[in-house]
């Protein structure tokens, strides 16, 4: 297994960097943009079905679990990008696994095929995550909140799409993506929220000049 990593200033920054010289291993690293939404929205749906229908969970605690699911889920995508995707590897197998998953966004950050996370990685992940979720949150309010954590999940894959590929002119939309694009392009160490901020006003990473209207 091995990587052809190429810095920014040899490739365009939308074209592709080659991960694997196995062709199928590469393609796994490859995923249109439609996929997350194929994949997981079933998921979701049917852990809410399952809620509302089997479980017959009230209204009012399906509202406390979306709320308590999405909350969870951008504390996780902060942590995510910040402790995970820029850990300051140091051997040649851990830079390797962090460029494999992350610095090769950063080196080609325009590349439609890899801004939203493959479901291969992506079931492994929330595998563990659902294995987590069950041992700390009682049955069924697990189900509600694990599908609003992936409707959540959704959000931030298709904010950080758009923040790339898309004007997003709406004020707060506009703020997202001048928020993001900076943290590629300008001050390092920060800015580690893509669908919020608000976890970098908590934990110090939210710089100073940031223009508040966008």
């Amino acid at each position: 297994m091995t990587t052809e990593r190429a810095t920014t200033h040899r490739i365009p920054r939308d074209q592709s960097i080659r991960l694997f010289k196995n062709n199928f291993l590469e393609s796994l690293t490859h995923v249109h943009p439609i996929i997350p939404l194929v994949f997981w929205s079933p998921v979701a749906a049917w852990l809410l079905w399952r809620s509302v229908g089997l479980h017959q969970i009230a209204a009012a605690e399906l509202a406390l679990c979306a709320l308590a699911g999405l909350i969870v889920w951008t504390l996780t995508e902060y942590f995510l990008h910040r402790v995970l995707f820029h850990f300051p590897a140091k051997s040649r197998v851990s830079q390797y696994l962090v460029f494999m998953f992350h610095g090769v966004h950063h080196d080609a950050p325009r590349d439609k095929t890899r801004l939203v996370m493959p479901p291969a990685g992506a079931v492994i992940i929330m595998a563990g995550l659902w294995m987590l979720f069950s041992a700390v949150i009682p049955s069924p309010h697990v189900e509600p909140f694990t599908a609003f954590f992936i409707i959540g999940y959704l959000i931030y894959d298709y904010i950080h799409y758009a923040t790339h590929h898309f004007p997003m002119r709406h004020p707060w939309m506009h703020f997202l993506k001048t928020y993001h694009l900076k943290h590629h392009y300008a001050e390092k160490g920060v800015r580690y929220g893509v669908s919020t901020p608000l976890w970098d006003l908590v934990f110090g990473t939210y710089p100073r000049d940031t223009p508040k209207d966008g």
